[in-house]
C-alpha cells in the first residue's frame, strides 16, 4: 500500500473517527445494532485503506473458523462468493496469536517446506480473488485476543508498516468494546436448549453472586472491596485523575474499565497503555506520536495514545515504571493539556482523563529519588486501594462461578456444583498471583474436570519453589555482581553513591537489566518495616 494514497493522514482521521464511533456506541445497544456498527466501521476502515475486505476474528474461541467473526468486502466481491474463509488461515491464526507479531500473506509468493501452514494460506488465496492479505493481531493484555485481517485484489499491493502499527494501536479500542461484549453475553434460553449439554452455561446461582448495582463486572462482597468500590463510586462522576494501588492481579484494569464506563467520558475512548511493557526507547512515541523521520525507522507520521484518547480516558498501566526522563514530559500534559510529538516543535492541545495505576509503592519511590514529587502529587489526586485476594478470601466462591460461567462455554464444559473441599482449599490459599492466578487455576481445573462437578488439578495450589541458580556463566555473575550492590546500597538505584553510579549504568538502564535478569528485592519483614520507618523519617526531614 503506498503512503501517497493517503496525503495529510487523511487515513488516519478516518480510521481514528471511525474507531472513536464505534467505542463511543457499541457498549448498550441490542445485537442487530451492535452488529450494523462493527459493520460499519470495516467498511470505513476498508474504504480509507483503499482495500476489498476487512475482517475481524477472534484468535482464542474454538468456534474462530467463521462463527466468531465480523466481516465486510465491496459489492463485487460479494457477487463473486466470500472472499476470505477464516477456518483456511487457521494454523497462522494460532502463530499471530502465540508471536504476537503481523504476518503477510501472497498469492504469488512460495514459502520453504519448513513454512507449510504458510504455504496452504498462500495456495488458498490463489483460489480466489484476493492477491495479497495481511493478519495484524491485537488485544489488551499479554495474549492478543483478536485480529484485523485485510485483503487487496490488485497484484503488487504492499503493506504500509504505519497502517499495520496503527492498526494494532486502535485494535486496542475496539478489544475493550468486543470484550465487554462477550462477558455480559448469556444465551437466550431457546439458543440454550440448542447447544450440546456441555456447552451450556449453568444456571445463575443467586446467593453467590454480588450486587454491585452498575459494576456488576466486580465480583464480591467483602468489606475489603466495598471499601474500594465506595471510593470508586464517590469518584467515577467527577474529572478528577485516579491511581489504582494494588497488588499484580487485583484487577486494576476492572476498576480502570469501570471509571470509564460510568464516568462523563463514556462516549469516547478509553486507551490503555502499559508503562513496564515497552521500552524506555518507544515509550516517549507510544504516549506522544513522533514525525516521520524523527529517528530511524520513523517513515510516516503517528499519533501517540494522548492524542487518540482525546476527550476520553487514558489509563497508564504501571506508572511507577515510566522512565524518569518522560516524567517532566508527562507531568506537563497533566499541568498544561499540552505536548509535542517526537521530532516535532507542533504543540498538540488535548483533554483527557488520566487513570494511573501502580503495584508500587509511589511514596517510597518519591522518598528515594525514583520518581517525581512534583508527578506524584499531581496524579495521586484520588488514589484506591484495590484489596489482594488473600484480605477478600469470602469473594473466592464468587469468583469462582464467575470464571466457570465465563470459561466453560469456550471450553465446552457444563459445571453444575463445585465441592466445599475444592471452595476451602481455594480460600486457604495465599494467592500470590491474586486473581490472575486463581483465574489459571479455575482454568486448569476447567480442562481437567470431565463431569459436572469441578476438580482441581493436582499440584495447582503449590506455590513454585524459586531454586537458586549457581554457575559460573556470565549472566550468573553479573545478577550477583548486581545483587551484591544492590544490597550494599539498600537497594537505592538513583542518587549520588547509590548502586547506579557504582556501577557505572544509568539508573534505567540498570532497572532494565535488573527485569532482564529477575533481580527482584528480597528483605526480612522486620527489615521492610524498618526501612519503611526509616524512609518516612527521612522523606519527614526533606519536607521539613
Amino acid at each position: 500500500m503506498s503512503e501517497t494514497l493517503f496525503p495529510h493522514d487523511d487515513w488516519r482521521k478516518a480510521l481514528n473517527q471511525s474507531v472513536r464511533d464505534f467505542a463511543a456506541a457499541a457498549a448498550n445497544v441490542d445485537e442487530d445494532t451492535f452488529l450494523s456498527l462493527v459493520h460499519t466501521m470495516l467498511h470505513e476502515i476498508g474504504m480509507a485503506l483503499s482495500v476489498d475486505c476487512c475482517t475481524l476474528v477472534s484468535l482464542v474461541e474454538p468456534q474462530r473458523t467463521g462463527a466468531a467473526t465480523y466481516h465486510w468486502c465491496r459489492p463485487m466481491m460479494s457477487a463473486a462468493g466470500l472472499p476470505f474463509e477464516a477456518r483456511a488461515f487457521e494454523p497462522l491464526f494460532d502463530r499471530v496469536r502465540d508471536e504476537h507479531h503481523v504476518i503477510v500473506v501472497e498469492s504469488t509468493r512460495e514459502p520453504g517446506s519448513d513454512e507449510q501452514a504458510l504455504a496452504d494460506a498462500c495456495a488458498y488465496l490463489r483460489r480466489t480473488m484476493i492477491r495479497s492479505a495481511v493478519i495484524i493481531p491485537f488485544g489488551v493484555g499479554e495474549i492478543p485476543q483478536w485480529a484485523w485481517v485485510l485483503g487487496a485484489v490488485s497484484d503488487g499491493h504492499t503493506w504500509a508498516e504505519a497502517v499495520m502499527e496503527h492498526l494494532q494501536m486502535l485494535g486496542d479500542i475496539v478489544s475493550t468494546g468486543l470484550q465487554s461484549r462477550q462477558e455480559s453475553e448469556v444465551p437466550e434460553p431457546a439458543e440454550a436448549a440448542r447447544l450440546p449439554l456441555k456447552a451450556r452455561a449453568a444456571a445463575p446461582i443467586k446467593s453467590v453472586f454480588s450486587g454491585n448495582r452498575g459494576f456488576e463486572e466486580i465480583i464480591g462482597d467483602s468489606p475489603a472491596l466495598q471499601a474500594a468500590l465506595n471510593r470508586l463510586k464517590e469518584v467515577v462522576n467527577s474529572e478528577s485523575n485516579v491511581v489504582l494501588l494494588g497488588e499484580t492481579g487485583t484487577g486494576k484494569e476492572l476498576f480502570a474499565r469501570a471509571l470509564h464506563a460510568h464516568g462523563p467520558r463514556k462516549a469516547f475512548p478509553l486507551v490503555s497503555v502499559n508503562c513496564a511493557a515497552l521500552p524506555p526507547t518507544l515509550i516517549e512515541s507510544e504516549l506522544f506520536g513522533h514525525q516521520r523521520g524523527a529517528f530511524t525507522g520513523a517513515i510516516a507520521p503517528r499519533q501517540g495514545r494522548f492524542e487518540l484518547a482525546h476527550h476520553g480516558t487514558l489509563f497508564l498501566d504501571e506508572i511507577g515504571d515510566l522512565p524518569m526522563d518522560l516524567q517532566p514530559k508527562l507531568l506537563r500534559v497533566l499541568q498544561e493539556g499540552a505536548f509535542e510529538r517526537v521530532g516535532s516543535s507542533q504543540t498538540h492541545a488535548v483533554d483527557v482523563r488520566i487513570v494511573a495505576a501502580t503495584h508500587k509503592d509511589l511514596g517510597r519511590a518519591v522518598a528515594e529519588g525514583e520518581f517525581r514529587a512534583d508527578l506524584y502529587y499531581r496524579l495521586n489526586v484520588f488514589p484506591i486501594r484495590l484489596p489482594p485476594l488473600r484480605e477478600r478470601r469470602e469473594d473466592i466462591p464468587a469468583l469462582v462461578w464467575s470464571i466457570i460461567r465465563k470459561r466453560q462455554r469456550v471450553l465446552q464444559r457444563h459445571i453444575t456444583s463445585v465441592p466445599n473441599d475444592v471452595l476451602e482449599a481455594l480460600q486457604r490459599y495465599s494467592w500470590p498471583g491474586n486473581i490472575r492466578e486463581l483465574e489459571n487455576v479455575v482454568e486448569r481445573a476447567l480442562i481437567h474436570t470431565s463431569g459436572s462437578t469441578l476438580t482441581l488439578l493436582e499440584g495447582s495450589l503449590e506455590a513454585p519453589e524459586v531454586q537458586p541458580e549457581v554457575g559460573t556463566t556470565l549472566m550468573s555473575v553479573e545478577r550477583a555482581h548486581i545483587e551484591e550492590v544492590l544490597q550494599d546500597c539498600r537497594w537505592r538505584i538513583n542518587g549520588i553513591g547509590n548502586a547506579a553510579e557504582r556501577l557505572g549504568l544509568h539508573p534505567n538502564t540498570l532497572r532494565f537489566r535488573m527485569k532482564k535478569l529477575g533481580i527482584v528485592r528480597r528483605e526480612p519483614m522486620r527489615d521492610s518495616r524498618r526501612l519503611r520507618s526509616d524512609h518516612g523519617s527521612q522523606a519527614g526531614d526533606r519536607a521539613s
